[in-house]
């Protein structure tokens, strides 16, 4: 197969699994579960050598594990990424399940988040297949079919791991990027990779009251009393602070920034309040690396108009910055909103990730990076979002989430949001990128 024909493949593989609309959500009964059968389909046929050569073992509902047996068996590594994607929302430029190729890029609701990384792996263990390559080591391959609503796969995934007596060498889920346009006065990409994440806890604040007919109003009803709630949490951010990623991170590129930003990036840790006020004025990404971020996401009161609610409640979302504790935030949000009336009542919680070394297994991918990806500066980083790896910390020591694929920051914000696209030739560099990485395996 020709160098063009291979391209060519390998996005359309792309663009065939974007067009299955794998939509999870929390109610299973809005589940299209023959979406997921489908997609599983389409993945075998796709790939037919990796499913001919490693061995499926069926986790929960659409999730699969795949074992690639190495030459060894003594470190075994696993990769990770999902088939499931969130609801579309927005205008779209280009249909979100269409898959469109235009401006040089896949357009598509999963094409960043996560099937490009799930079809970026697949093909580069097919063409190693191809090529006769067994690696060093064990290879594992875990595909969630629920990580956007904080599912049942990833858990049971290393449960199967556990009970086969598999402890990783490390895990390497998504997360990160070759981050273009990352921070101010930064031209260099950066290509960070997480070594820990936040927690992520999730808290519905509730104030009850007697209700009644909107035309005879009390002061102090359910839904004044959490709109004080949210206004206070708003004028109450936690405690700023750097972790030490951040300020590796921040180390890492002060070389590539001017003067004097280069200066406050490289001696982080003796500026930290300057760094640290620095940060939360460059804007609200910049600022979640130094806190625990609380976000109020949903709202219900009252069901009509002219109804005054005797129920309102707000959903909190938390996301627990290193260092800091669940029991901490929500302490944090009671003494903020300073109204025993109000409801605290604790969705789901989520300390923050233990932070991986950076060792060997870190090494290896920082030098892959670098390989594939010779402009970018390699860098750890607090990932601020939740991915399924942080249930494998409980089997590996080393977890790490990193995407391959260079990504300005508008398609950054695209994530979760619409116009969400893959660049091609980013796509194709990923494939690379997870090429070089198997095959740098030591024995």
């Amino acid at each position: 197969m020709s160098g063009s024909s291979h391209t060519d493949a390998a996005v359309a593989r792309l663009q065939e699994l974007v067009r299955i609309p794998t939509v999870s959500h929390r109610d299973p009964a809005r589940i299209d579960r023959q979406a997921f059968d489908d997609f599983h389909t389409a993945l075998a046929d796709c790939f037919p050598l990796l499913h001919q050569h490693l061995e499926r073992i069926d986790i929960h509902e659409h999730a699969v594990l795949f074992r690639w047996p190495g030459a060894s068996s003594a470190r075994p590594v696993v990769l990770m990424a999902h088939i499931d994607v969130v609801p579309v929302e927005g205008t779209w430029q280009h249909p979100p399940f269409g898959a469109e190729i235009a401006d040089g890029a896949i357009w598509g609701r999963g094409t960043l988040d996560d099937k490009g990384s799930l079809v970026a792996i697949c093909e580069a263990v097919e063409r190693l297949l191809a090529d006769g390559v067994t690696p060093a080591q064990d290879v594992w391959l875990s595909f969630g079919a629920d990580e956007e609503v904080s599912g049942d796969s990833a858990p049971l995934a290393v449960a199967e791991l556990r009970k086969r007596g598999v402890t990783p060498w490390f895990v390497l889920d998504e997360g990160g990027a070759i981050a273009h346009q990352a921070f101010p006065g930064i031209t260099a990409p950066i290509g960070v990779v997480g070594v820990t994440e936040k927690g992520v806890t999730s808290l519905e604040l509730t104030a009850q009251g007697r209700g009644g007919h909107a035309s005879t109003p009390a002061r102090n009803g359910p839904t004044a009393r959490i709109a004080r709630a949210i206004t206070r949490l708003d004028s109450a951010p936690m405690r700023p602070h750097l972790p030490p990623p951040t300020l590796e991170l921040f180390r890492r590129i002060g070389a590539q920034a001017p003067a004097p930003l280069g200066a406050l990036f490289s001696h982080g840790t003796r500026l930290s309040p300057l760094f640290t006020r620095a940060l939360i004025a460059a804007g609200p990404e910049a600022a979640a690396l130094v806190r625990t971020t609380i976000a109020v996401t949903t709202l219900s009161g009252s069901p009509a108009l002219n109804v005054i609610a005797g129920q309102a409640s707000a959903g909190v979302n938390i996301r627990v910055m290193v260092g800091d504790t669940v029991d901490e935030a929500i302490a944090h949000i009671r003494k903020a909103i300073a109204d025993d009336s109000i409801e605290i009542a604790v969705v789901e919680r989520n300390e923050p990730s233990p932070v991986s070394p950076m060792d060997d297994a870190f090494s290896l991918i920082e030098s892959t990076i670098t390989e594939q990806f010779s402009d970018a500066v390699p860098a750890p980083y607090v990932m601020m979002a939740a991915t399924d790896s942080r249930f494998f910390t409980e089997i590996c020591d080393r977890v790490y989430r990193f995407t391959p694929f260079r990504m300005t920051k508008q398609q950054r914000e695209a994530i979760h949001s619409y116009d969400e696209h893959l660049g091609v030739d980013a796509f194709l560099d990923g494939i690379a990128w997870y090429r070089r990485l198997l095959e740098g395996l030591p024995a």
